[in-house]
Protein backbone atom coordinates (compact mmCIF):
# COMPACT_ATOMS: atom_id res chain seq x y z
CA UNK A 1 0.00 0.00 0.00
CA UNK A 2 3.07 2.28 0.80
CA UNK A 3 4.87 1.74 -2.07
CA UNK A 4 2.10 2.00 -4.67
CA UNK A 5 1.30 5.52 -3.11
CA UNK A 6 4.37 6.44 -3.30
CA UNK A 7 5.35 5.59 -7.18
CA UNK A 8 1.85 6.71 -8.17
CA UNK A 9 1.99 10.12 -6.51
CA UNK A 10 5.72 10.76 -7.58
CA UNK A 11 4.68 9.97 -10.90
CA UNK A 12 1.38 12.17 -11.39
CA UNK A 13 3.23 15.15 -9.99
CA UNK A 14 5.94 14.61 -12.89
CA UNK A 15 3.02 14.99 -15.38
CA UNK A 16 2.70 18.91 -14.67
CA UNK A 17 6.07 19.57 -16.17
CA UNK A 18 4.33 19.71 -19.39
CA UNK A 19 3.10 23.35 -20.43
CA UNK A 20 5.65 25.49 -18.06
CA UNK A 21 7.00 28.28 -20.20
CA UNK A 22 7.51 30.72 -17.29
CA UNK A 23 7.88 30.88 -13.56
CA UNK A 24 4.83 31.79 -13.37
CA UNK A 25 3.24 28.48 -14.32
CA UNK A 26 6.27 27.05 -12.05
CA UNK A 27 5.27 29.29 -8.77
CA UNK A 28 1.71 29.97 -9.35
CA UNK A 29 0.54 27.23 -11.50
CA UNK A 30 -0.64 29.83 -14.32
CA UNK A 31 -3.10 30.78 -11.33
CA UNK A 32 -5.82 28.40 -13.20
CA UNK A 33 -6.45 26.05 -9.90
CA UNK A 34 -10.23 26.53 -8.69
CA UNK A 35 -10.30 28.13 -5.19
CA UNK A 36 -11.44 24.52 -2.99
CA UNK A 37 -8.39 22.88 -4.67
CA UNK A 38 -6.03 25.83 -2.95
CA UNK A 39 -8.09 25.35 0.09
CA UNK A 40 -7.47 21.75 0.05
CA UNK A 41 -3.89 22.56 -0.47
CA UNK A 42 -3.19 25.09 2.07
CA UNK A 43 -5.53 22.25 4.71
CA UNK A 44 -2.40 19.88 3.88
CA UNK A 45 0.24 21.87 3.92
CA UNK A 46 -0.63 23.22 7.11
CA UNK A 47 -1.71 19.80 8.92
CA UNK A 48 1.66 18.10 8.46
CA UNK A 49 3.24 15.01 9.69
CA UNK A 50 3.84 17.00 13.17
CA UNK A 51 -0.23 17.55 13.12
CA UNK A 52 -1.53 13.70 12.88
CA UNK A 53 1.37 12.11 15.21
CA UNK A 54 1.63 14.58 17.31
CA UNK A 55 -1.89 15.93 18.09
CA UNK A 56 -2.93 12.32 19.33
CA UNK A 57 0.27 12.06 21.83
CA UNK A 58 -1.01 15.32 23.46
CA UNK A 59 -4.18 14.14 24.02
CA UNK A 60 -2.59 10.78 25.31
CA UNK A 61 -0.50 12.63 27.75
CA UNK A 62 -3.58 15.66 28.40
CA UNK A 63 -7.14 16.58 27.26
CA UNK A 64 -8.66 18.55 24.40
CA UNK A 65 -7.13 22.26 25.03
CA UNK A 66 -5.21 21.66 21.76
CA UNK A 67 -8.62 22.88 20.34
CA UNK A 68 -8.55 26.51 21.82
CA UNK A 69 -5.50 27.31 19.69
CA UNK A 70 -7.74 26.21 16.28
CA UNK A 71 -10.11 28.49 17.50
CA UNK A 72 -7.74 31.33 17.44
CA UNK A 73 -6.87 30.30 13.43
CA UNK A 74 -10.43 30.48 12.69
CA UNK A 75 -10.24 34.13 13.66
CA UNK A 76 -7.32 34.71 12.06
CA UNK A 77 -8.48 33.71 8.75
CA UNK A 78 -10.90 36.40 8.64
CA UNK A 79 -8.31 39.01 9.53
CA UNK A 80 -6.18 38.01 6.79
CA UNK A 81 -9.42 38.28 4.57
CA UNK A 82 -9.99 41.99 5.41
CA UNK A 83 -6.28 43.16 5.86
CA UNK A 84 -4.30 41.14 4.13
CA UNK A 85 -5.61 39.69 1.13
CA UNK A 86 -6.68 42.98 -0.66
CA UNK A 87 -2.97 44.15 -0.34
CA UNK A 88 -1.57 40.95 -2.35
CA UNK A 89 -4.01 41.42 -5.75
CA UNK A 90 -2.57 44.97 -5.91
CA UNK A 91 -0.28 44.08 -8.05
CA UNK A 92 1.40 40.80 -10.13
CA UNK A 93 2.88 39.70 -6.86
CA UNK A 94 4.80 36.35 -6.73
CA UNK A 95 6.05 36.42 -3.08
CA UNK A 96 4.34 38.22 -0.07
CA UNK A 97 7.93 39.90 0.11
CA UNK A 98 7.32 41.86 -2.58
CA UNK A 99 4.12 44.15 -0.91
CA UNK A 100 7.30 44.73 1.38
CA UNK A 101 9.34 45.93 -1.28
CA UNK A 102 6.80 48.08 -2.51
CA UNK A 103 6.56 49.57 1.03
CA UNK A 104 9.55 50.05 2.12
CA UNK A 105 11.94 49.17 -0.73
CA UNK A 106 14.24 46.06 -1.92
CA UNK A 107 16.64 46.04 1.03
CA UNK A 108 13.68 45.67 3.75
CA UNK A 109 12.26 42.89 1.73
CA UNK A 110 15.01 40.78 1.24
CA UNK A 111 15.49 41.29 5.59
CA UNK A 112 11.73 39.88 5.43
CA UNK A 113 12.37 37.08 2.75
CA UNK A 114 15.94 35.71 4.30
CA UNK A 115 13.66 35.85 7.64
CA UNK A 116 11.42 33.42 6.19
CA UNK A 117 13.72 31.40 4.30
CA UNK A 118 15.85 30.43 7.80
CA UNK A 119 12.49 29.82 9.06
CA UNK A 120 10.75 27.95 7.05
CA UNK A 121 14.07 25.47 6.14
CA UNK A 122 14.16 24.91 10.29
CA UNK A 123 10.68 24.17 10.54
CA UNK A 124 10.43 21.98 7.88
CA UNK A 125 13.56 20.44 9.32
CA UNK A 126 11.76 19.32 12.12
CA UNK A 127 8.68 18.00 9.76
CA UNK A 128 11.02 15.66 7.58
CA UNK A 129 12.15 14.48 10.90
CA UNK A 130 8.81 13.64 12.03
CA UNK A 131 8.17 11.80 9.06
CA UNK A 132 11.33 9.79 9.43
CA UNK A 133 10.30 8.65 12.62
CA UNK A 134 6.79 7.35 11.24
CA UNK A 135 8.60 5.21 8.29
CA UNK A 136 11.21 4.02 10.66
CA UNK A 137 8.87 2.15 13.30
CA UNK A 138 6.55 0.89 9.95
CA UNK A 139 9.70 -0.59 8.37
CA UNK A 140 12.31 -0.56 11.22
CA UNK A 141 14.70 0.99 8.93
CA UNK A 142 17.18 3.71 10.39
CA UNK A 143 16.40 7.20 10.66
CA UNK A 144 18.59 8.62 7.93
CA UNK A 145 17.20 5.89 4.99
CA UNK A 146 14.12 7.01 6.11
CA UNK A 147 14.27 11.10 5.29
CA UNK A 148 16.54 10.55 2.42
CA UNK A 149 13.85 8.08 0.71
CA UNK A 150 10.74 10.60 1.11
CA UNK A 151 12.65 13.77 0.17
CA UNK A 152 14.34 12.14 -2.58
CA UNK A 153 10.71 11.46 -3.99
CA UNK A 154 9.13 14.29 -2.88
CA UNK A 155 12.00 16.29 -4.33
CA UNK A 156 11.65 14.48 -7.71
CA UNK A 157 8.09 15.62 -8.31
CA UNK A 158 8.22 18.90 -7.39
CA UNK A 159 11.23 19.56 -8.70
CA UNK A 160 9.47 18.75 -12.45
CA UNK A 161 6.14 19.75 -11.70
CA UNK A 162 6.14 23.18 -9.83
CA UNK A 163 3.52 24.90 -7.76
CA UNK A 164 0.60 23.26 -9.96
CA UNK A 165 2.06 19.36 -8.90
CA UNK A 166 1.70 20.44 -5.50
CA UNK A 167 -1.40 21.59 -5.63
CA UNK A 168 -3.10 18.68 -6.89
CA UNK A 169 -0.90 16.09 -5.25
CA UNK A 170 -2.21 18.25 -1.92
CA UNK A 171 -5.86 17.47 -2.89
CA UNK A 172 -4.98 13.74 -3.13
CA UNK A 173 -2.92 13.52 -0.27
CA UNK A 174 -5.58 15.32 1.98
CA UNK A 175 -8.11 13.12 0.78
CA UNK A 176 -6.11 10.10 1.78
CA UNK A 177 -4.63 11.15 5.46
CA UNK A 178 -8.53 12.27 5.94
CA UNK A 179 -9.40 8.40 5.05
CA UNK A 180 -6.82 7.19 7.00
CA UNK A 181 -7.16 9.32 10.20
CA UNK A 182 -11.25 8.50 10.00
CA UNK A 183 -10.69 4.98 9.56
CA UNK A 184 -8.28 4.87 12.64
CA UNK A 185 -10.89 6.73 14.46
CA UNK A 186 -13.40 3.81 14.00
CA UNK A 187 -10.67 0.76 13.89
CA UNK A 188 -9.88 2.64 18.08
CA UNK A 189 -13.55 2.68 18.40
CA UNK A 190 -14.23 -1.26 17.98
CA UNK A 191 -10.84 -2.04 19.80
CA UNK A 192 -11.94 -0.47 23.04
CA UNK A 193 -14.19 -2.71 24.73
CA UNK A 194 -17.48 -0.67 25.27
CA UNK A 195 -16.76 1.72 22.83
CA UNK A 196 -17.56 5.59 23.19
CA UNK A 197 -19.53 4.61 26.36
CA UNK A 198 -15.87 3.32 27.80
CA UNK A 199 -13.86 6.04 26.36
CA UNK A 200 -15.82 8.64 27.97
CA UNK A 201 -15.75 6.96 31.22
CA UNK A 202 -12.34 6.46 31.27
CA UNK A 203 -11.78 10.16 29.88
CA UNK A 204 -13.46 11.69 33.65
CA UNK A 205 -11.95 9.50 35.10
CA UNK A 206 -8.59 10.48 34.02
CA UNK A 207 -9.58 14.26 35.24
CA UNK A 208 -11.22 15.12 32.29
CA UNK A 209 -9.42 14.53 28.95
CA UNK A 210 -12.42 15.53 27.24
CA UNK A 211 -12.27 18.68 28.36
CA UNK A 212 -11.87 21.44 25.68
CA UNK A 213 -11.94 25.06 27.79
CA UNK A 214 -9.52 26.37 30.57
CA UNK A 215 -10.13 29.91 31.23
CA UNK A 216 -7.17 30.47 33.56
CA UNK A 217 -5.34 33.45 32.95
CA UNK A 218 -1.54 31.82 33.11
CA UNK A 219 0.98 32.85 30.58
CA UNK A 220 3.39 30.01 31.40
CA UNK A 221 0.58 27.77 30.08
CA UNK A 222 0.54 26.73 26.00
CA UNK A 223 -3.55 26.01 25.77
CA UNK A 224 -5.40 28.21 27.60
CA UNK A 225 -8.35 29.86 26.40
CA UNK A 226 -6.54 32.91 26.16
CA UNK A 227 -3.53 31.91 24.71
CA UNK A 228 -5.34 29.51 22.12
CA UNK A 229 -7.27 32.18 21.24
CA UNK A 230 -4.94 35.00 21.49
CA UNK A 231 -1.90 33.52 20.20
CA UNK A 232 -3.62 31.23 17.80
CA UNK A 233 -4.91 34.04 15.72
CA UNK A 234 -1.76 35.98 15.66
CA UNK A 235 0.25 33.11 14.71
CA UNK A 236 -2.34 32.14 12.31
CA UNK A 237 -2.35 35.65 10.33
CA UNK A 238 1.64 35.34 10.74
CA UNK A 239 2.27 31.51 9.34
CA UNK A 240 -1.25 32.34 6.93
CA UNK A 241 -0.49 36.31 5.96
CA UNK A 242 3.48 36.63 5.82
CA UNK A 243 4.97 32.66 5.14
CA UNK A 244 5.20 32.48 1.67
CA UNK A 245 4.36 28.78 1.76
CA UNK A 246 0.90 29.84 2.30
CA UNK A 247 0.55 33.19 0.78
CA UNK A 248 1.78 31.73 -2.33
CA UNK A 249 -1.53 29.52 -2.41
CA UNK A 250 -3.50 32.53 -1.60
CA UNK A 251 -1.25 34.31 -4.68
CA UNK A 252 -2.13 31.22 -7.23
CA UNK A 253 -5.87 31.57 -6.81
CA UNK A 254 -8.05 33.24 -10.10
CA UNK A 255 -9.25 36.19 -8.23
CA UNK A 256 -9.25 38.17 -4.93
CA UNK A 257 -12.58 36.75 -3.92
CA UNK A 258 -11.00 32.78 -4.67
CA UNK A 259 -8.34 33.45 -2.64
CA UNK A 260 -10.63 34.78 0.13
CA UNK A 261 -12.92 31.59 -0.32
CA UNK A 262 -10.31 28.83 -0.46
CA UNK A 263 -8.81 30.70 2.96
CA UNK A 264 -12.15 30.12 4.72
CA UNK A 265 -12.76 26.66 3.49
CA UNK A 266 -9.15 25.40 5.02
CA UNK A 267 -10.19 27.38 8.59
CA UNK A 268 -13.80 24.97 8.45
CA UNK A 269 -11.53 21.86 7.42
CA UNK A 270 -8.49 22.37 9.89
CA UNK A 271 -10.98 22.91 12.79
CA UNK A 272 -12.77 19.59 12.47
CA UNK A 273 -9.39 17.47 11.70
CA UNK A 274 -7.67 19.28 15.10
CA UNK A 275 -10.42 17.83 16.55
CA UNK A 276 -10.27 14.22 15.40
CA UNK A 277 -6.61 13.75 15.65
CA UNK A 278 -7.36 14.66 19.28
CA UNK A 279 -10.25 12.40 20.18
CA UNK A 280 -8.18 9.61 18.55
CA UNK A 281 -5.36 10.72 21.17
CA UNK A 282 -8.25 10.37 24.15
CA UNK A 283 -9.36 7.03 22.49
CA UNK A 284 -5.48 5.62 22.10
CA UNK A 285 -5.27 6.57 26.63
CA UNK A 286 -8.64 4.52 26.82
CA UNK A 287 -7.26 1.57 24.76
CA UNK A 288 -4.14 2.04 26.80
CA UNK A 289 -6.04 1.10 30.06
CA UNK A 290 -7.11 -2.29 29.10
CA UNK A 291 -4.27 -2.79 26.90
CA UNK A 292 -0.82 -1.11 27.30
CA UNK A 293 0.46 -0.05 24.03
CA UNK A 294 3.50 -0.03 23.18
CA UNK A 295 5.21 3.75 23.27
CA UNK A 296 9.28 3.40 21.45
CA UNK A 297 11.00 4.78 23.77
CA UNK A 298 8.65 6.65 25.63
CA UNK A 299 8.27 9.17 22.81
CA UNK A 300 4.58 10.31 22.57
CA UNK A 301 4.92 11.31 18.99
CA UNK A 302 4.98 7.75 18.39
CA UNK A 303 2.05 6.39 19.92
CA UNK A 304 -0.16 6.50 16.89
CA UNK A 305 2.78 5.21 14.35
CA UNK A 306 3.15 2.16 16.84
CA UNK A 307 -0.57 1.55 17.09
CA UNK A 308 -0.96 1.53 13.60
CA UNK A 309 1.58 -0.79 13.07
CA UNK A 310 1.02 -3.47 15.79
CA UNK A 311 -2.73 -3.21 16.26
CA UNK A 312 -4.22 -2.16 12.72
CA UNK A 313 -4.96 -4.87 10.19
CA UNK A 314 -2.95 -5.25 7.34
CA UNK A 315 -4.14 -3.35 4.30
CA UNK A 316 -5.64 -0.35 6.37
CA UNK A 317 -2.12 0.08 8.79
CA UNK A 318 -0.87 0.46 5.06
CA UNK A 319 -3.53 3.40 4.53
CA UNK A 320 -2.92 5.38 7.68
CA UNK A 321 0.85 5.63 7.11
CA UNK A 322 0.62 6.13 3.68
CA UNK A 323 -1.86 8.55 4.44
CA UNK A 324 0.73 10.12 7.31
CA UNK A 325 3.57 10.04 4.87
CA UNK A 326 1.00 11.87 2.19
CA UNK A 327 1.13 14.90 4.61
CA UNK A 328 4.61 14.43 4.85
CA UNK A 329 5.30 15.00 1.26
CA UNK A 330 2.70 17.55 0.70
CA UNK A 331 4.58 19.78 3.19
CA UNK A 332 8.13 19.26 1.91
CA UNK A 333 6.92 19.83 -1.74
CA UNK A 334 5.16 23.15 -0.77
CA UNK A 335 7.88 24.16 1.66
CA UNK A 336 10.40 23.55 -1.52
CA UNK A 337 8.41 25.72 -3.85
CA UNK A 338 7.88 28.60 -2.04
CA UNK A 339 11.41 28.72 -0.70
CA UNK A 340 12.49 28.56 -4.44
CA UNK A 341 9.94 31.01 -5.66
CA UNK A 342 11.41 33.15 -2.59
CA UNK A 343 15.29 32.97 -3.80
CA UNK A 344 14.24 33.70 -7.21
CA UNK A 345 12.14 36.87 -7.05
CA UNK A 346 13.18 38.20 -4.08
CA UNK A 347 16.72 38.43 -4.35
CA UNK A 348 16.74 38.04 -8.42
CA UNK A 349 18.84 41.41 -8.10
CA UNK A 350 21.40 39.32 -7.32
CA UNK A 351 21.71 38.13 -10.52
CA UNK A 352 20.59 41.01 -12.12
CA UNK A 353 17.34 39.09 -14.05
CA UNK A 354 14.45 40.95 -14.99
CA UNK A 355 11.20 39.46 -13.86
CA UNK A 356 8.90 41.22 -16.84
CA UNK A 357 11.94 40.48 -19.67
CA UNK A 358 10.75 37.81 -21.75
CA UNK A 359 13.56 36.77 -22.43
CA UNK A 360 14.67 35.50 -19.32
CA UNK A 361 11.67 33.56 -18.58
CA UNK A 362 13.69 30.50 -20.15
CA UNK A 363 16.69 31.22 -17.80
CA UNK A 364 14.55 31.68 -14.61
CA UNK A 365 12.51 28.69 -15.45
CA UNK A 366 15.85 26.63 -15.47
CA UNK A 367 17.06 29.00 -12.28
CA UNK A 368 13.97 27.75 -10.60
CA UNK A 369 14.45 24.15 -10.75
CA UNK A 370 18.16 24.47 -9.84
CA UNK A 371 17.21 26.24 -6.56
CA UNK A 372 14.34 23.75 -5.63
CA UNK A 373 17.45 21.32 -6.06
CA UNK A 374 19.04 23.00 -3.23
CA UNK A 375 17.06 23.32 -1.30
CA UNK A 376 16.04 19.75 -1.32
CA UNK A 377 19.21 19.27 0.12
CA UNK A 378 19.18 21.61 3.01
CA UNK A 379 15.71 20.21 3.79
CA UNK A 380 16.98 16.80 3.86
CA UNK A 381 20.07 17.71 6.07
CA UNK A 382 18.15 19.48 8.84
CA UNK A 383 15.73 16.20 8.80
CA UNK A 384 18.35 14.30 10.35
CA UNK A 385 19.22 16.04 13.21
CA UNK A 386 17.24 15.68 16.75
CA UNK A 387 14.07 18.31 17.69
CA UNK A 388 12.02 16.63 20.56
CA UNK A 389 8.51 16.29 20.56
CA UNK A 390 7.94 17.93 17.10
CA UNK A 391 5.07 19.48 16.53
CA UNK A 392 6.08 22.37 20.07
CA UNK A 393 9.23 22.51 18.55
CA UNK A 394 8.41 23.59 14.52
CA UNK A 395 5.67 25.79 16.29
CA UNK A 396 8.36 27.17 18.54
CA UNK A 397 10.74 28.13 16.00
CA UNK A 398 8.26 29.49 13.55
CA UNK A 399 7.11 31.44 16.44
CA UNK A 400 10.08 33.11 17.36
CA UNK A 401 10.92 34.62 14.21
CA UNK A 402 7.05 34.99 12.97
CA UNK A 403 6.38 38.18 15.57
CA UNK A 404 8.94 40.40 13.85
CA UNK A 405 7.33 39.70 10.31
CA UNK A 406 3.91 40.04 11.04
CA UNK A 407 5.07 43.27 13.11
CA UNK A 408 6.64 44.62 9.91
CA UNK A 409 3.67 43.29 7.33
CA UNK A 410 1.43 45.57 9.91
CA UNK A 411 3.76 48.51 9.92
CA UNK A 412 3.34 48.85 6.03
CA UNK A 413 -0.20 48.05 6.34
CA UNK A 414 -1.49 49.78 9.33
CA UNK A 415 1.40 52.74 9.63
CA UNK A 416 1.55 55.07 6.60
CA UNK A 417 4.23 57.07 8.26
CA UNK A 418 6.09 54.17 8.92
CA UNK A 419 10.44 54.48 7.37
CA UNK A 420 12.59 51.33 6.12
CA UNK A 421 14.68 52.05 8.55
CA UNK A 422 11.81 52.16 10.93
CA UNK A 423 10.61 49.09 10.23
CA UNK A 424 14.13 46.86 10.24
CA UNK A 425 15.15 48.36 13.74
CA UNK A 426 11.19 46.94 14.96
CA UNK A 427 12.27 43.70 13.47
CA UNK A 428 15.31 43.04 14.86
CA UNK A 429 14.19 44.36 18.91
CA UNK A 430 10.78 42.04 17.78
CA UNK A 431 13.54 39.19 17.37
CA UNK A 432 15.71 39.79 19.83
CA UNK A 433 12.91 39.98 22.48
CA UNK A 434 12.00 36.94 21.30
CA UNK A 435 15.31 35.49 21.71
CA UNK A 436 15.70 36.69 25.19
CA UNK A 437 12.08 35.66 26.04
CA UNK A 438 12.40 31.89 24.99
CA UNK A 439 15.69 31.50 26.60
CA UNK A 440 15.43 33.28 29.82
CA UNK A 441 11.41 33.39 30.60
CA UNK A 442 8.99 30.74 31.38
CA UNK A 443 6.23 32.20 28.59
CA UNK A 444 3.91 30.00 26.70
CA UNK A 445 5.12 29.78 23.05
CA UNK A 446 1.71 30.38 22.42
CA UNK A 447 2.08 34.08 23.20
CA UNK A 448 5.60 34.51 21.23
CA UNK A 449 4.23 35.82 18.32
CA UNK A 450 1.73 38.44 19.74
CA UNK A 451 4.97 39.76 21.91
CA UNK A 452 7.24 39.68 18.43
CA UNK A 453 4.65 41.63 16.51
CA UNK A 454 3.98 44.14 19.38
CA UNK A 455 7.44 44.75 20.02
CA UNK A 456 8.28 44.93 16.09
CA UNK A 457 5.15 47.73 15.65
CA UNK A 458 5.86 49.73 18.57
CA UNK A 459 9.87 50.15 17.97
CA UNK A 460 9.19 50.54 14.51
CA UNK A 461 6.88 53.10 14.70
CA UNK A 462 8.81 55.12 17.26
CA UNK A 463 11.75 54.88 15.59
CA UNK A 464 9.84 55.75 12.17
CA UNK A 465 8.47 58.53 14.31
CA UNK A 466 12.19 59.80 14.71
CA UNK A 467 12.84 59.49 10.80
CA UNK A 468 10.00 61.77 10.35
CA UNK A 469 10.93 64.56 12.88
CA UNK A 470 14.50 64.52 11.56
CA UNK A 471 13.37 65.11 8.33
CA UNK A 472 11.05 68.14 8.87
CA UNK A 473 13.31 69.69 11.07
CA UNK A 474 16.23 69.02 8.17
CA UNK A 475 13.46 70.44 6.34
CA UNK A 476 12.57 73.38 8.26
CA UNK A 477 16.04 74.60 8.83
CA UNK A 478 17.47 74.01 4.87
CA UNK A 479 14.13 76.37 4.11
CA UNK A 480 15.19 80.17 2.93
Amino acid sequence: MILLYLGGITLFGIRFRRGQTSIRDYFLGGRSAPWWALGGSIVATETSTLTIISTPGIAFAGNLGFLQLAMGYLVARVLICLLFIPQFFRGEFYTAYQLIEKRFGARTKSVAAATFLITRALAEGVRINAIGKVVSVAFGTGQRLSVAAITALTLIYTFEGGMKAVIWTDVIQLVLYLAGSVTAFFVLLDRVPGGWMEVTRVAAAAGGKLQVFDFTFDLTRSYTFWSGVIGGTFLTMASHGTDQTMVQRLLAARSESDSKKALLLSGVIVFIQFALFLLVGVMLFALHQHAPLEIPGGDRDRIFPAFVVSAMPPGISGLVLAAIIAVAMSNASGSLNSLASSSIVDFQVLRGADLSAPGDAAALLRSSRRVTLFWGVILGTLGLLRWGPVLEAGLTIASITYGSLLGLFFLGILNRRATSRGAVTGMAAGLALLLYVHFKTELAWTWYVLVGTAATFIVGSLVSMLDNSSERSSAAHGAP
